[in-house]
């Protein structure tokens, strides 16, 4: 009961004006994003992970404080760890190991993957799960399937040594199924990487819901899915700039705009 207590009873000082501007807007960013996600119903209890480097030479990067709830997430409650996976400065809350494993990873290796989100939702899962992968039977599969990699399930990610593999796995793309484990995307922004992670958990969302149908599914005429992998190529990156993003932005404050604290 007293440990209980002692974590209802944290206090979060706010980090704003502490850190750099350009720090404290990735925070917002972030834990915008962690908010949305539990807003549509992907969070997975605790158990489950965004993240966000933070510019500088020490490719130090944000992660969720492991015994908050999504919706609990603000700015200040991120933790800053370094690429051993020690936090930078003194926090009350400690983080994820697998889900260090797996970002340290991605951030490690592709200057351009400054956002990374992994996800454990039913329906992600039961694509990875499925031989085939996703399958271009909607629009927004055809509009990221051209850009997904595959990763082998080696047990809960605790191994570094696993790191090397996710990393030859992901190459230049920027969505993988991880087999029989979940989804994750990248971006060069967290609005980006929260672009990609939408569509590509809707289309698999679309694909269980399409195969439990029955067996009468319509296949899109040969060519287009690779015109439509073309355009999702280009477009979901101007909707997360100018669009998309923006406006989740809106809707994460409509719904608690506590996080951006």
């Amino acid at each position: 009961m007293d440990q209980l207590r002692a974590l209802q009873d944290v206090a979060i000082p706010s980090l704003e004006g502490k850190v750099s501007e350009e720090e404290w807007k990735l925070r917002v960013d972030l834990a915008a994003a962690y908010r949305l996600i539990a807003h549509y119903g992907w969070d997975d209890l605790i158990f489950t992970h965004m993240s966000v480097r933070v510019p500088g030479p020490e490719h130090h990067f944000l992660l969720n404080p492991y015994n908050l709830m999504f919706e609990e997430v603000t700015a200040s409650s991120l933790v800053k760890v370094d690429m051993a996976g020690n936090p930078v400065d003194p926090t009350p809350f400690i983080t994820n190991p697998a889900g260090f494993t797996i970002h340290s990873a991605v951030h490690m290796s592709r200057e351009d993957a400054n956002a990374v989100i992994h996800l454990h939702t039913p329906h992600g899962q039961a694509v990875a799960a499925h031989s085939d992968g996703l399958l271009p039977l909607t629009q927004t599969a055809m509009l990221v399937r051209g850009d997904l990699a595959f990763h082998d399930y080696e047990g809960v990610a605790t191994d570094h040594d696993e790191r090397e593999r996710i990393v030859a796995d992901l190459g230049t793309r920027n969505a993988m199924l991880l087999r029989n484990h979940g989804t994750l995307s990248v971006g060069t922004t967290v609005g980006e990487a929260f672009i990609r992670i939408y569509f590509l958990e809707r289309a698999c969302q679309a694909q269980i819901m399409a195969l439990s149908a029955g067996e009468a599914i319509n296949h899109p005429p040969q060519g287009t899915p690779e015109i439509a992998a073309e355009q999702g190529a280009q477009g979901l990156k101007l909707a997360a700039q100018f669009l998309a993003w923006p406006a989740l932005l809106r809707k994460a404050y409509r719904l608690d705009p506590h996080f951006a604290t």
